[in-house]
């Protein structure tokens, strides 16, 4: 008989090559959808929209594959409406693919509302107080029901300072769990990603890595960081954990991070990201810049005539001076969000395809390198296999 490894379905992934230095790898993620080329970023989209941004816009500064959110998308308005409205990929306007989290972080997140058992997750929507039942099973028929090109499985997400018997109930539970999902997908052309668990404990994250790896997923995810631990904690157990992680399939580090975070942990083998910090940090008037953060309420930019970023193509950078942009913000004009959301997320997508470029003409460690020196981070040969 052969095994679950085997007998998964074939992963439209191929490693087109890998820097020998760090480790960071150039891959091809194909989906239903188109292309994805990796290393990549995933603007968030938790309700099937980016904030501020119409899909137009987001094709037109790059992204091939944004983030949605099936615990909200099921709330709000319901998988089975958009499917019967034809698909999120329809429902949104957006052509490219479509990766939907589980909403095990919101079991995790939402703990006054939610009940865990073995079943599943039993909550109260933070909406209208109406009371669901998630389980492994559901989750995956939420995600086939939305048509959406990647689904995650359900997990269970422990906070960083979890006494180990927690971490590794969920531990074992996310397991059983993700075994539960891969039996009740139906659909194939949908990708279905597992993710690694087991807190900050070395030797936990490797025996979950090593279970989820036997069950034989499309792709791999490491969930369960950025929940409270210190941010070097959380480079460490990333850092221990890709290695761990089947080679031929796509590696995605949830959550995370600033533009030099993606750097590093890229240059640790990582293939995917996502986070909020482009978006929501724009709504909040902060900008990302090839010289640092900039904070467009300061008066020191009343007088301003020069771009947000000298460095920066993007339309707004083209068209606005930080004076205007200021002027927008403290007025409360809707386009300060969107000219920000726009030049944020441009600086991490131009940024990502820069990082490809150089793996692509074997210059990636040096690319990376003079990044995080003008931003004050560590060379990344550090985060690679060298280091270790």
């Amino acid at each position: 008989m052969a095994s679950p490894r085997s007998a998964a379905p074939a992963l439209g992934f191929e490693v087109l090559g890998q820097d020998p230095r760090t480790g960071a790898r150039r891959g091809r993620l194909r989906t239903a959808h188109g292309t994805v080329e990796t290393p990549a970023f995933m603007p968030v989209g938790t309700y099937g929209a980016v904030k501020a941004m119409a899909p137009w816009e987001i094709e037109d500064l790059g992204a091939e594959m944004i983030l949605s959110n099936a615990y909200h998308l099921e709330l709000r308005p319901g998988a089975r409406h958009i499917a019967r409205l034809g698909g999120l990929h329809r429902f949104m306007g957006w052509e490219g693919s479509i990766l939907t989290d589980s909403g095990g972080f919101q079991v995790f997140s939402l703990q006054s509302l939610r009940r865990v058992d073995e079943s599943g997750v039993e909550f109260k929507s933070h909406v209208d107080g109406s009371r669901h039942r998630f389980r492994p099973e559901d989750v995956i028929e939420v995600q086939e029901n939305l048509g959406v090109d990647v689904a995650m499985v359900l997990d269970e997400c422990v906070a960083g300072g979890a006494p180990r018997a927690d971490v590794e109930r969920a531990l074992a539970r996310t397991t059983r769990w993700a075994r539960r999902a891969r039996a009740a997908r139906t659909r194939d052309d949908q990708h279905v990603f597992a993710i690694v668990q087991g807190g900050m404990d070395r030797e936990l994250r490797s025996q979950s890595a090593a279970e989820l790896a036997d069950l034989g997923f499309d792709g791999y995810a490491v969930g369960g960081l950025s929940v409270g631990e210190d941010r070097q904690v959380t480079y460490e157990v990333a850092r221990h954990t890709v290695d761990l992680l089947p080679e031929d399939r796509p590696r995605y580090l949830m959550g995370v991070g600033t533009p030099e975070e993606l750097v590093r942990y890229t240059a640790m083998g990582f293939d995917l990201f996502d986070c909020v910090l482009p978006t929501r940090n724009a709504r909040n008037g902060m900008a990302f810049t090839a010289s640092g953060r900039l904070a467009i309420k300061n008066a020191t930019h009343r007088e301003d005539t020069t771009p947000l970023d000298p460095a920066c193509a993007c339309a707004a950078c083209g068209r606005f001076s930080r004076a205007y942009l200021r002027h927008l913000f403290v007025t409360n004009e809707m386009l300060a969000a969107r000219a920000l959301t726009t030049h944020n997320l441009h600086f991490y997508l131009s940024r990502m395809a820069r990082l490809r470029t150089a793996l692509d003409e074997g210059r990636f460690a040096d690319e990376a390198a003079a990044f995080l020196a003008s931003v004050g981070g560590l060379d990344p040969s550090a985060a690679g296999r060298e280091g270790r």
